[in-house]
């Protein structure tokens, strides 16, 4: 069952839990109580990822049928490579959790691979004929992901429509080009003129206006998310850091008593959430490290024990953590609250009028288990040039936000724990960022021309194709295949303008009126 962060409405169901994704009075569904993992889990006996999966998993979901449960693990399986989902890759004396195997190249797809089945599942359970409206807001690698996951070219979801709102300038033209040219039956791309906290605001005001939700109803629909407010969304990531505890043991690289930490560069929270999840149900983890860029809200937030989201909002090199209100945290402050809803939608609310709340002395001890720290570019820039150097192995942006926050960290206390760092996104979905980083040159800039001019995007896939040839590895083929996509949503609009665009996308006839207007 699964309760709200923000009220003592009486718990749901996983089924209800998953397709709603906001609770009515706006909080996120949280178990009622988290499962022990599975002695199997932990054990020396060898696990596919599918099977490893349902072991983890099904305890959260007990009334979807086994049978449903292992096909929706199997087929989640077969959209990666024989890698498998999350490889772990050893360079530069670091182990790399590689998350960026899948369609996408971003660690969303272990979700959103699996989002699809998981909600067709329910929908059958509960009987719901309904088509599923899914709303997303992305700040670069979640929109594409739901798209390939949820509306995917040649075999949608049945049922399910999808509509992804973006930042129009800020994300990278890689990631923009990705969701732009998405071709398939029920998705829509949509961009606004703001930042992602815009986007998501935008998108929770939409759950939160009823007008909206009867909209959808007259028009046989009903509203749901794939961001990670969305418990679907939250628990396919416990799996991935089971899996690479299970790895790092096979390869002797565990400390005393099997004890691993985690860094993690995050900005909506939910993957280092995941890993909080994984050691509260017994996964021996230690420290979990939450890695920020220069939008260091999280960082200031672990050492202060203050939320402080009127700052200065930066424009980085790596956008997917251009984030100021951290959806996720909220399920971490309800559990710091000792799982008090009253006075989490009390500091919900203060964060939404005032721009930010404090804990309280005893519920800031509550999360004794998170380190934190941040790194700018240049920081990170510098972290990512000297593991290319030393080992050949290119990182994303944000992968080298977290390298650059561990390596501050050791050089600080001295410690060299055995750690795992979280590789998010694909170095190739950055690639001038990434080939500045690793010196390269400044061929790279915008004004040279030469092999880089045309549109950004093609700059960018000329930089990615030179650097694949530096590193002497192959292009990923999600890549290589932009070079012929051409864009096919181009729509942008203001921040209150996208419940308006929202309708037009659903009932393109009736589409000049807004729903607040109905």
């Amino acid at each position: 069952m699964y309760r709200s962060t923000r009220s003592d409405r009486a718990p749901v169901s996983a089924e209800l839990a998953l397709l709603e994704g906001l609770a009515p009075d706006g909080g996120l569904y949280v178990p009622t109580a988290l499962p022990r993992l599975d002695p199997a889990v932990l054990s020396q006996k060898k696990l596919s990822y599918a099977e490893l999966s349902y072991l983890v998993l099904k305890p959260f979901l007990p009334s979807f049928s086994p049978e449903g449960l292992k096909a929706a693990f199997a087929e989640q399986s077969e959209r990666f490579p024989e890698c498998g989902p999350a490889p772990l890759a050893f360079k530069g004396g670091l182990a790399f959790l590689e998350l960026y195997r899948g369609p996408t190249l971003a660690f969303k797809d272990l979700a959103l691979t699996l989002m699809g089945s998981l909600m067709g599942l329910a929908r059958e359970k509960l009987g719901i004929e309904e088509e599923i409206v899914i709303l997303v807001a992305t700040s670069g690698d979640t929109g594409k992901a739901a798209l390939e996951g949820l509306a995917r070219p040649g075999r949608p979801a049945r049922g399910i429509r999808v509509v992804v709102f973006y930042p129009s300038e800020g994300v990278s033209p890689v990631q923009k080009l990705q969701m732009t040219s998405h071709d398939a039956p029920g998705a829509k791309v949509i961009g606004i003129r703001g930042n992602f906290d815009d986007a998501q605001r935008g998108v929770k005001a939409i759950f939160a206006n009823p007008e909206a939700a009867a909209f959808a109803a007259g028009h046989g629909m009903r509203l749901s998310s794939a961001n990670s407010i969305n418990i679907a969304r939250l628990l396919p990531q416990i799996v991935y850091y089971v899996s690479a505890w299970r790895d790092m043991r096979d390869a002797g690289a565990l400390g005393r008593e099997g004890s691993l930490d985690v860094a993690v560069p995050t900005g909506n929270f939910g993957n280092i959430l995941a890993a909080w999840f994984a050691k509260r149900m017994g996964l021996p983890l230690g420290r979990l490290i939450c890695a920020s860029n220069r939008n260091r809200v999280l960082a200031d937030f672990f050492d202060r024990g203050r939320y402080d989201a009127k700052r200065p909002f930066y424009k980085t090199e790596s956008p997917s953590m251009d984030i100021l209100v951290s959806s996720n945290l909220e399920r971490l402050v309800f559990e710091a609250t000792g799982s008090n809803p009253g006075r989490t939608a009390a500091l919900m609310r203060s964060l939404a009028e005032k721009g930010g709340y404090e804990l309280e002395a005893a519920e800031a001890a509550g999360l004794s288990d998170f380190r934190s720290g941040w790194a700018d570019e240049a920081a990170a820039a510098v972290s990512s040039r000297r593991l290319f150097e030393g080992s050949g192995y290119l990182i994303d942006p944000h992968t080298a936000v977290a390298v650059s926050v561990l390596e501050a960290m050791r050089e600080r206390t001295g410690e060299l724990r055995p750690t795992l760092v979280t590789s998010t996104a694909s170095p190739f979905k950055f690639p001038i960022s990434v080939a500045r980083a690793i010196g390269l040159g400044g061929r790279w800039d915008e004004d040279q021309g030469g092999a880089l001019s045309g549109t950004a995007a093609l700059r960018e896939l000329d930089a990615a194709e030179l650097l694949a040839k530096a590193a002497g590895i192959e292009l990923p083929p999600a890549i290589a295949s932009l070079r012929s996509a051409r864009e096919l949503h181009s729509s942008v609009v203001e921040v209150a303008a996208m419940q308006a665009e929202l309708e037009r996308a659903l009932d393109p006839p009736a589409g000049d009126r807004p729903i607040a207007a109905r």
